[in-house]
C-alpha cells in the first residue's frame, strides 16, 4: 500500500463512502501513543499541542472510516468475484454446446451436399442413357428447393423407385440440417448472452476495486499512518485470539487423551483414530498451499501465478488428488461439516454470511489463504473474518 498525499475533500462524497460508519475508540488512543503525546490537561497544554492532538485525532477518525469502507468494498468485490466465477464455468460450458451444435450442423450440411451430388449423378446418367431426361434433371438441380420440383405430376412419373429413394434422403437430411443449424443458432445466442453477463460482473468488481483504490489514494501521510497502525493493532489482537484458541485446543486434547486412557485402563472399546487417508491428503493440499505463498491475490484467478480465495483452495485439494468445485458456495457443500472446534489442518474455513471467502487450515489457528486485492497469499488467523463454517473435503 503506497504512501500518498492528496487532498482530504470528496471522500465522503461518494455512496459506498456513507455505507461506513465513523468510528473512533480504541484507534483514537493508539494513535495519540503513535504519534507521542503527552498528557496535559487543558488549561496547561501549551498553544500547538492541542492543534497536533486534534490533527491526530483527525487522523485516526479520517483512518477508521476509510477502513470501514475499503473493508466494505473489498467485501462486496469478493461477493461479485464468486458471482463472476460462477458464470465463467457456465460460459465455459456453453461454449462447449455451441462448439457441438456448430459441428453437427456442419455435418448435416455435408450429408446434403453429399445427397445432392447422387441426385445430379442420377439426372446426368438418365440424360447420358437417351430417355429425355436433362430438362428435368438441369430444372432439377438448378431449383431452390429440388422437392417442389419433383412434385409436379408429370415429373413423379418419369422417377424410378432409386431416385425417388435419393430424393427422399435428400428431403430428410435436408430437414436436419435445418434443425442443426436452428439449434446452433439458438445455443450461439445463448452463449452471448451469458458472455454479456459475464463482462458486466467483471465490471461489478473493476469498479468497487477502483472506488477501493480511490478512497485509499486520498489518504495524506499522517492518515496513511494511522491506518496502518490500525491494521497492525488489529492483526495483534486476531494473533492474540489464535493463541487463545490454540491453547484452548490443546487443552481439549489433553482431556480427550486422559479419557482415553481412562477408557483403556477400564477395557473399554478404544475410539478409533482418524483414517489416514485424510491425513495424508490435507498434508499434500497444505503443502500445495505453501508452495504459493507470497503470489498475489487476483480475482478470478486459478494459477499457477496469481489466484483469488476459492481458485486457491481448489488447486490445493486438486494437487492432493481430489477435485472440488470452483466458487465458495459450491465448495461449502462438499465433504463433511466439521465443528469449529474439531476442524484439523486441510479444512476448508468458510467467512462471512454470505460464504464469499475461503481459506485452507493449517493447524494452531492459522490458515493459508489469498485475502483480498493488493495482497499476497500469506498466513493468517482465522480469527481475522467472521466465521461460518468448516468443511473436510476428504
Amino acid at each position: 500500500m503506497g504512501t500518498h498525499r492528496k487532498p482530504r475533500g470528496g471522500i465522503l462524497e461518494s455512496p459506498s463512502a456513507r455505507r461506513g460508519a465513523v468510528g473512533f475508540g480504541a484507534c483514537a488512543l493508539a494513535s495519540a501513543t503513535l504519534f507521542g503525546q503527552p498528557a496535559f490537561a487543558d488549561d496547561d497544554e501549551p498553544q500547538g499541542i492541542e492543534e497536533q492532538r486534534d490533527r491526530a485525532t483527525s487522523a485516526a477518525e479520517r483512518a477508521r472510516e476509510v477502513r470501514e469502507q475499503v473493508d466494505a468494498l473489498y467485501h462486496e468485490a469478493g461477493v461479485a468475484t464468486q458471482h463472476y466465477n460462477a458464470s465463467q464455468e457456465d460460459v465455459d460450458a456453453q461454449q462447449g454446446q455451441v462448439d457441438e451444435a456448430l459441428a453437427a450442423a456442419d455435418a448435416a450440411t455435408e450429408q446434403v451436399n453429399e445427397a445432392r451430388q447422387t441426385l445430379g449423378a442420377m439426372a446426368a446418367a438418365q440424360y447420358r442413357a437417351g430417355t429425355g431426361g436433362l430438362p428435368d434433371a438441369a430444372a432439377m438441380l438448378l431449383a431452390d428447393d429440388p422437392k417442389s420440383f419433383f412434385d409436379i405430376g408429370y415429373t413423379l412419373d418419369r422417377l424410378t423407385s432409386l431416385q425417388q429413394h435419393a430424393l427422399d434422403r435428400f428431403s430428410e437430411r435436408e430437414q436436419a440440417a435445418d434443425e442443426e443449424r436452428d439449434a446452433a443458432t439458438e445455443a450461439l445466442a445463448e452463449l452471448e448472452e451469458r458472455e454479456r453477463e459475464l463482462q458486466s460482473q467483471k465490471q461489478e468488481v473493476q469498479d468497487r476495486l477502483a472506488e477501493a483504490r480511490a478512497l485509499l489514494d486520498q489518504l495524506d501521510e499522517e492518515e496513511q499512518a494511522e491506518l496502518e497502525e490500525l491494521e497492525r493493532l488489529e492483526e495483534e489482537e486476531a494473533a492474540r485470539r489464535a493463541e487463545e484458541a490454540r491453547q484452548e485446543q490443546e487443552r481439549r486434547e489433553q482431556e480427550e487423551r486422559e479419557r482415553q486412557e481412562r477408557e483403556e485402563r477400564e477395557e473399554q472399546p478404544e475410539t478409533p483414530p482418524d483414517s489416514g487417508d485424510h491425513a495424508s491428503l490435507a498434508e499434500a493440499a497444505i503443502a500445495f498451499a505453501e508452495g504459493e505463498l507470497g503470489k498475489p491475490y487476483v480475482w478470478g484467478a486459478t494459477g499457477p501465478n496469481s489466484y483469488d480465495c476459492s481458485g486457491l483452495t481448489q488447486a490445493a485439494w486438486r494437487a492432493a488428488g481430489v477435485e472440488i468445485p470452483r466458487v465458495t458456495w459450491d465448495q461449502v457443500n462438499i465433504g463433511t461439516t466439521i465443528p469449529r472446534d474439531q476442524i484439523q489442518p486441510g479444512d476448508l474455513i468458510f467467512f462471512y454470511d454470505d460464504i464469499s471467502h475461503v481459506g485452507l487450515y493449517v493447524g494452531d489457528g492459522q490458515m493459508i489463504h489469498a485475502p483480498k486485492p493488493n495482497d499476497v497469499i500469506k498466513y493468517e488467523s482465522i480469527d481475522n473474518m467472521p466465521w461460518h463454517s468448516a468443511v473436510r473435503p476428504a
